[in-house]
């Protein structure tokens, strides 16, 4: 069932360029559906410090999808979150879907006050994504054969940002979603030294694992010029919190959620990881 009324009206994709976002961009126009893609640097601009720019970017948007950059458990961004999300349903977009993280405490009071906004609300709350090797802060080290990260033998259920596009984009065109919050993960299981040993059976070359402490990772932070803060993102699989398999991808589109060596073998195939 598609939302009502709503076919030609453009839909607000925050962080229309990023990992998540460019996906679901892609796919509303696929769809035919209107998309306007809100960054720093898009021809209607959306920047989360500047309010002037929130405006504009609403222009006419009955939905939006919204993602909050560098993360929702930084601070600041449970109050930047309900500002806009009250902001926007006063301009008229009812319908808002959050990208949240999963397990993270932070996040949660951003989720609420996406709420309080009176808004018709979907919560997608997704783990590490496997687009974090290839897209993301990994990206680097990856290149250069050697993850030096503070996980220790921690394992993650990595999410494909294709699986996550795809139910943020169920979410925003199907009415069946609104007060749901999902929760979404791959199909199984990993370790950094198994992704590791993926990396390289899929390069060709060696992708070495080396566990460090996370005052060594706080140092290159900031010597990377990288806010300090990511460190503390670690303990959302370090302490085990979402070191199992969940299910919302089955819950939403009805197939399994892609597996860690399927997007591995795409990534490596496109030369990204070349060094």
């Amino acid at each position: 069932m598609s939302t009502q009324g709503q076919d030609t009206a453009p839909i607000l994709v925050i962080g229309g360029t990023g990992k998540t976002g460019r996906r679901v961009v892609d796919r509303l126009r696929a769809l035919g559906r209107p998309a306007r893609a809100g960054s720093r640097s898009s021809g209607i601009p959306f920047v989360w410090e500047d309010e002037s720019t929130w405006p504009a970017a609403l222009d006419g948007v009955r939905a939006a999808y919204v993602t909050y950059y560098p993360d929702l458990a930084f601070p600041g961004a449970k109050e930047a979150v309900g500002r806009f999300a009250a902001f926007a349903v006063a301009r008229g977009a009812r319908r808002l879907v959050l990208l949240s993280g999963r397990g993270e405490e932070g996040a949660v009071a951003s989720e609420e006050a996406l709420k309080a906004s009176g808004c018709d609300w979907t919560v997608v709350r997704a783990g590490w994504f496997d687009q974090n090797f290839s897209e993301g802060f990994f990206l680097d080290p990856v290149r250069s054969g050697e993850l030096a990260l503070p996980t220790g033998d921690a394992v993650e259920p990595f999410v494909d940002a294709d699986d996550i596009a795809d139910v943020v984009v169920a979410a925003l065109t199907d009415d069946r979603h609104i007060g749901e919050t999902y929760e979404l993960s791959g199909p199984r299981l990993l370790s950094f030294h198994d992704v590791a040993r993926e990396l390289s059976a899929a390069t060709g070359r060696t992708i070495a694992y080396v566990p460090v402490g996370a005052d060594e990772y706080r140092a290159a932070l900031r010597e990377a010029g990288e806010p300090e803060e990511f460190a503390d993102l670690f303990t959302l699989i370090t302490d085990g919190r979402n070191a199992s398999v969940v299910h919302g991808v089955r819950e939403v589109l009805g197939r399994e959620p892609r597996d860690f060596s399927q997007y591995v073998g795409e990534a490596a195939a496109t030369g990204v990881w070349d060094a």
